[in-house]
């Protein structure tokens, strides 16, 4: 990987206390779309690891299942990283756009 994921250009940032906020995120990222847009999403998660592993795993499976209950394209790449000393970080971006930005 030549790039880190925090250099990708973010459409819309969310800051997630637990896995209520992280099914809202869900929604409004598929409502939002992914394949119409040069950006990507950012979630933000507590740094309590056992929180961060429940919300990333919702928003990751969640992603999926809601395209595919869509039948859209589930080709979405995400990276999972340390966002500062507070977070966490997942950045969920589409494969086509990922590829056209020359990353």
């Amino acid at each position: 990987m030549d790039f880190h994921p925090k250099d990708l250009p973010i459409f819309k940032t969310y800051d997630l206390k637990d896995e209520k906020d992280a099914s809202d995120a869900v929604i409004d990222m598929i409502d939002l779309g992914f394949s119409n847009r040069k950006e990507g999403f950012k979630v933000l998660m507590p740094k309590k690891t056992k929180l961060a592993k429940r919300i990333g795993y919702s928003v990751t499976t969640g992603v999926n299942f809601e395209l595919r209950k869509n039948n859209e394209t589930r080709d979405i790449k995400y990276w999972t990283y340390h966002h500062d000393n507070d977070h966490y970080a997942i950045v969920l971006i589409s494969n086509k756009v990922l590829e056209e930005l020359g990353f």
